[in-house]
């Protein structure tokens, strides 16, 4: 028992010990800074000993502390209804406030601070503390140990006690192609994933397999995220696409329309998600069935559960001021270094090249920065509260390749911080109270290439406007492009009627609706409450479907045919049933093995548009043409985007048989979801088998 106490009295002194020193870092650093910034004194008017001045330093340090451990998270939740970009900037100011108040509830009451002073000394003292206590708790591995631990216990709460089993985290690196991470590891920006590949300077043995597997047609990531979460992306036939019935544009990334896409899967699969098994969805635009959620877009609409929505998450993260502060001086370091690469690629007439001005440079920080952090945090939490399963996703490549391009020195850092987030994670996973196995994967790749706009001065709108004799921009009249298309609906219109019919004139209610997916274009009319057919089509625009055939940066066209079903068209009047296929891709024969099947696939559903467009690709650079305003894009075939990784432990089977494609996102839930049930996670009974429905041939 004497020893049992002793051991209590120490782990007691040596956390004191540990305050002390923060406490007496914290009084240095505002001495210090009391000496450096004008506006900034620990002194009276008159003058004060030196001792008084360290007297009054270590009352401000001590009450600044107190402050921030009482008063911030009480003041992050006051502000649950700030949008969290809003929240980042208060992040300063509200700091600032409390160093003010310190300065005032002292009993010497020497100190005073300018309100804009006040905001750096602040962050200062945050920084430095948050430090100094860091390094002082690895320094002592059984107190970093027994913090972990604590943490653990409070994150599991009134939970049963953590088995014994493996637990999993799959981590998702967004846009993050197959060829990128192996291109990554060559060059050694990333030697976690070097090191479990088992080519790292280290000489270690491979822990991890690498398993590059085929997206659907639509590659991106609210069609693959709900196949992999949910075991179902039927009937999301793009990233955005018109609905008849509804007379609505559904968006993957809209909350709504998350909502409604994680509503139907979860019928149409009969099964709550991969997670809901006591998992957590960190990050994502669905849930997977977990229990615990945060920044999760489905769960976004839900106002009467402050808990459950998305941005509560980042509230979490931010009631730790070390946490806010650290993490909105790495954003605004993030919008200066956007600025600064954006101005180097226009000074040197980089192409090609997007606008990245506006809100953008924002936008990029806090996808790459805010969300990182937030994320991370929240899977160690995850980690040390024995989850059972976790699913994150880390936004930061996606969003920069799609305006830097895939492989940027741009992208080049974010590849770089990404392997740090995963050693991070990692390194806490030894420290949980149950092993886990770690799974790193990503959605969909990047291809790249200039825009369609850039390329021939018009959008995929303006050339279907043109092709349906509707009126469009000066600028894309004059273009090649739409020279051509007027001049081919004028030819169309000079064909002699045929006897009982009436030449169609259109109407403004008729006109198209055109949604860009990256390089996937959808056209749909809704005045017509089915999907028109292409006798229908070329009835009422007989110029439309020649002139987007034939177009140079457009690679194949799908409509459905009253003869042949499925109809592939192509350049030089090319038709292709998609029963024929096989034996004659035509037009999808650049695109490689797959591209048939995935086509067919979304032939299938019940809201695929009138007519389906997919941008040229040229296989010997790898590049397409992105509809929208992206140098590296993906939604659609060709290229890079196509094939995304699966970076998996040795310890589970392999994801196929060797010589077999991993094809499909519903194939990795399948793949996923076995994993969970080798590692003793699953309960078979409470997580029914997905239906084997065969892919739609």
């Amino acid at each position: 028992m004497r020893g049992v106490g002793g051991g209590r009295w120490r782990r007691v002194a040596s956390q004191i010990g540990r305050s002390v020193t923060v406490w007496a870092v914290s009084t240095l650093t505002m001495l210090l800074l009391a000496g450096i910034l004008p506006d900034f004194r620990l002194r009276s008017a008159d003058g004060d000993s030196a001792t008084d001045i360290a007297v009054t330093a270590a009352l401000g340090a001590g009450a600044f502390g107190l402050l921030s451990a009482l008063v911030w998270p009480l003041l992050v939740r006051l502000l649950l209804l700030v949008p969290a970009l809003v929240l980042g900037l208060l992040v300063f100011f509200l700091n600032g406030a409390l160093l003010w108040l310190a300065l005032h509830v002292t009993p010497v009451e020497r100190g005073a601070a300018a309100p804009e002073t006040a905001v750096v000394v602040a962050a200062v003292m945050s920084a430095v503390a948050s430090a100094t206590g860091a390094a002082l708790a690895v320094r002592d591995d059984d107190a970093y140990r027994r913090r972990l631990y604590r943490l653990a216990h409070r994150r599991r709460g009134s939970a049963p006690p953590c088995p014994t089993t493996p637990g999993t985290v799959f981590l998702q690196f967004d846009g993050v192609g197959h060829d990128v991470l192996l291109d990554a590891v060559a060059k050694g920006l990333m030697p976690t994933v070097a090191r479990w590949l088992g080519t790292g300077t280290g000489g270690d043995r491979p822990s991890h397999r690498l398993t590059p597997w085929r997206t659907d047609w639509s590659s991106q990531t609210g069609a693959s995220q709900l196949g992999i979460l949910h075991g179902s992306n039927h009937d999301v036939p793009a990233f955005r696409w018109y609905e008849k019935a509804r007379r609505e544009v559904m968006v993957c990334n809209r909350p709504t329309s998350a909502a409604e896409l994680q509503a139907r899967a979860i019928e149409y699969s009969g099964h709550a998600g991969l997670l809901a098994d006591d998992g957590a969805s960190r990050g994502n635009l669905f849930s997977g069935g977990a229990g615990e959620q945060a920044l999760v877009l489905s769960i976004a609409t839900r106002r009467r559960d402050p808990a459950a929505r998305s941005r509560a998450g980042y509230f979490a993260y931010f009631s730790d001021p070390a946490n806010a502060v650290r993490t909105a001086l790495s954003f605004v370091a993030e919008v200066g270094r956007e600025i600064g690469q954006s101005t180097r690629a226009r000074f040197r007439g980089q192409r090609p090249r997007v606008s990245r001005g506006g809100l953008y440079p924002f936008v990029r920080a806090f996808a790459t920065v805010v969300e990182r952090d937030v994320v991370v945090a929240a899977v160690t939490g995850d980690l040390l509260a024995g989850r059972t399963s976790v699913y994150a996703d880390l936004v930061a490549y996606d969003e920069v390749a799609h305006h830097s391009g895939p492989t940027s020195r741009d992208t080049d850092k974010v590849l770089q911080r990404l392997d740090r987030a995963l050693a991070l994670i990692a390194n806490v996973a030894e420290h949980a109270p149950r092993p886990y196995r770690i799974v790193v994967l990503s959605d969909h790749g990047q291809s790249p290439g200039e825009t369609f706009r850039s390329r021939y001065g018009l959008t995929l709108g303006d050339l279907v406007r043109a092709g349906c004799g509707l009126p469009v921009p000066r600028r894309a009249r004059h273009t090649h492009s739409g020279a051509e298309a007027r001049a081919a609906v004028r030819a169309a219109l000079r064909r002699p009627v045929e006897e009982g019919t009436e030449q169609y004139r259109p109407s403004r209610g008729s006109e198209p609706v055109v949604l860009a997916s990256g390089n996937l274009g959808l056209v749909s009319f809704p005045d017509v409450p089915h999907r028109m057919t292409k006798e229908e089509i070329d009835a009422r625009h007989p110029a439309l479907l020649p002139t987007l055939a034939n177009h140079p940066g457009i690679g194949f066209l799908l409509v459905r045919s009253e003869r042949h079903g499925g109809l592939v068209l192509g350049a030089y009047g090319a038709e292709i049933p998609l029963d024929e296929l096989d034996d004659n891709p035509g037009p999808l024969a650049a695109f490689g093995p797959g591209a048939a099947d995935a086509v067919r696939r979304t032939h299938t559903f019940p809201h695929t548009a009138d007519i389906m467009v997919n941008s040229f690709y040229d296989p010997a650079d790898g590049e397409v043409l992105a509809f929208e305003e992206q140098i590296g894009s993906h939604g659609g075939l060709g290229g890079a985007q196509s094939r995304p990784f699966l970076l998996s432990p040795l310890a589970l089977s392999a994801p196929v048989p060797d010589g077999t494609e991993l094809a499909g996102a519903e194939q990795v839930h399948r793949v996923l979801r076995r994993w969970l049930t080798e590692s003793g996670e699953a309960d078979e009974a409470g997580l029914p088998a997905a239906p084997d429905r065969e892919r739609a041939a």
